[in-house]
């Protein structure tokens, strides 16, 4: 006997759960961000972040990763790098900013990543797509200069060009010939591991190290950490793998879109941000500018089998063609 409405309506309703959930965690990273660190600390909070999870990616790709080439090493390695800024600009710039603002302001990237991908393809975008951007632009404008005419802060005008980056890292993806085939979950832990590497780096001479923020962290700030890691990270990826399999992208997209919402909701109830109705009617105008321009983003041209398959941490991002194909989301 076919299944009946009822049965399949409770069925996708089950699989579109896990979605949503990675959408709310990836809502609650801006926040967990500015419970965990200080702009004295990003980097080694950064550090300790993906140190959690990379033991356990590894573990599960290990198979994978001796079946790379060294051009798939080198393509995700110099991915890993692009990642590794995207994960800088947009931490230090939560840090400097209200959880709310930070949220909003990154989901430009869903409308930029069109626009970057009919600029490489030399076609123009669709005029409703325009004007997406154009009433995106506008929120934006109202969101930080919290209705009167301040210029952003610091920390906004961080998250926007982490914003312009990570669009920059879905079109190179795409086009980055030596993953085009690779294994999803090794190139993302090559990738994240490359980006850990940049983090250690920097740490030597950038705040205190690693370790000495680890003693300092209550139990509260460790459990933000292992939320960030284990939630933001860990299990949107795996969830990610599962819904491509399990739902349509259309539906993933949706879903997933609904991260900024989820910022907003976090920074104005749990941390308390304060909106003038100015500020609130820009936040509103790039939630509806971003779906609309996610809905009327144009379609590129076949690239030789390129896709768009992404692979990181946090670095969430859309392949403009409208079907957002996010990764382990940076916060």
């Amino acid at each position: 006997m076919p299944a009946s409405p009822s049965k399949d309506s409770s069925s996708s309703a089950l699989r579109d759960l896990p979605v949503l959930l990675v959408a709310v965690v990836w809502g609650s990273s801006f926040l967990a961000v500015q419970r965990v660190a200080e702009p004295g600390t990003v980097v080694a909070m950064l550090v300790l972040r993906f140190g959690l999870v990379l033991p356990l990616l590894g573990a599960v790709a290990w198979r994978a990763l001796r079946r790379l080439s060294r051009a798939e090493w080198l393509g995700g390695a110099a991915l890993g790098l692009v990642l590794s800024g995207i994960f800088l600009l947009e931490t230090f710039g939560a840090v400097h900013t209200s959880a709310t603002n930070a949220g909003l302001i990154i989901s430009l990237a869903m409308v930029l990543t069109p626009l970057g991908e009919s600029a490489l393809g030399r076609t123009a975008p669709p005029r409703a797509f325009l004007a997406a951007a154009a009433l995106a632009v506008l929120g934006v404008a109202l969101l930080t200069g919290d209705g009167g005419l301040r210029a952003p802060s610091v920390g906004d005008l961080l998250v926007l060009g982490a914003a312009f980056v990570r669009s920059a890292y879905v079109l190179a993806m795409a086009r980055t010939r030596a993953v085009r085939d690779t294994d999803m979950l090794a190139v993302t832990w090559v990738q994240l591991a490359v980006a850990t590497g940049v983090f250690a780096v920097v740490a030597l001479s950038v705040g205190p190290a690693p370790w000495t923020v680890a003693r300092s962290y209550g139990a509260g700030q460790w459990a933000w950490l292992l939320h960030l890691s284990l939630f933001c990270t860990l299990f949107a990826f795996f969830v990610q793998m599962w819904a491509v399999r399990a739902t349509s992208p259309s539906r993933v997209s949706l879903l997933l879109g609904t991260e900024p919402l989820w910022a907003a909701v976090f920074g104005i109830t749990v941390a308390g941000n304060r909106m003038g109705p100015l500020a609130l009617l820009g936040g509103a105008l790039v939630l509806v500018a971003t779906e609309w321009g996610r809905r009327t983003a144009p379609v590129p041209r076949p690239t030789g089998g390129e896709d768009g398959t992404g692979a990181g941490a946090d670095a969430g991002t859309d392949t403009g063609a409208g079907e957002q194909r996010r990764e382990p989301a940076p916060a």
